[in-house]
């Protein structure tokens, strides 16, 4: 136990015979911990990327609210009427008459070919 302590802490494995197995061991765990390192930062930046894109939707939902609520206010009557005043035109004091028109009643095939 002591001894095999003593040769790790002096890297012997490094430099036995069977060295060469141990230094492919080594660079692929340093490959496997880069790769790990890489894909961790992805997904942190996509993390980042969700939340300014969760906020940005909050703030343009308020920003078409607020644009709702003024399209309401331009549309009422009163407002209408007020800028209309403005210009010189008064709503009417006549109301409107709705104007009908009468269809001729289709006639079937005999009648038709009874004329």
């Amino acid at each position: 136990m002591k001894g095999g302590i003593y040769n790790i802490l002096k890297a012997q494995y490094l430099i036995d015979d069977n060295a060469v197995k141990n230094w492919r061991f080594i660079v692929f765990v340093i490959l496997l911990a880069i790769i790990m390192i890489a894909n961790t930062q992805r997904y942190e930046q996509k993390v980042f990327k969700i939340v300014e894109l969760t906020n940005k939707v909050k703030e343009l939902r308020s920003e078409f609210v607020d644009r709702r609520s003024e399209l309401m206010k331009l549309k009422m009557e009163s407002t209408v009427s007020a800028k209309m005043e403005e210009k010189q035109i008064f709503p009417s004091t006549v109301p409107p008459v709705k104007i009908e028109v009468e269809e001729p009643e289709e006639k079937n095939f005999l009648e038709k070919l009874w004329q």
